[in-house]
């Protein structure tokens, strides 16, 4: 009978990510708040620092990924309130998708710091 403690694999426990890789992480979910000066700066902010440095470590790369795809279901949400407003209902749903995703933004670069992966609720994940 094997002790339920110990490992029966080979596979290493999950390395905590280095203070390079976690600032790295935290800049890719915080380039999102481009998109508040620039249109589509939340998605063109987390690509290009997940292009840029998605090989230097497996945790940027899966919060580069995770930060692209909450960015990508956050414009497709806003492209669907717009169309809404035209019954009025749009406008405040766009503040309601808008503050949520600030909120849930700010969330994510707080964990990412922290060397915890995060995974954001009512996300489409797309990007595999």
């Amino acid at each position: 009978m094997t002790d339920p403690v110990t490992q029966t694999d080979n596979t290493p426990p999950p390395a905590t990510p280095g203070p390079e890789a976690r600032q790295w992480a935290l800049f890719v979910h915080l380039s999102a708040l481009l998109g508040f000066i620039f249109p589509f700066g939340n998605l063109v902010g987390p690509l290009i620092i997940w292009q840029l440095k998605k090989d230097m470590d497996p945790f940027v790369d899966d919060q580069g990924k995770e930060a692209l795809n909450f960015q990508i279901t956050v414009a497709l949400l806003m492209l669907v309130c717009l169309l809404l407003a035209l019954v009025l209902i749009g406008l405040l749903l766009m503040w309601v998708v808008g503050v949520g995703a600030l909120v849930l933004t700010i969330i994510a670069a707080i964990k990412a710091n922290e060397g915890q992966a995060y995974r954001y609720p009512f996300c489409w994940r797309l990007i595999k």
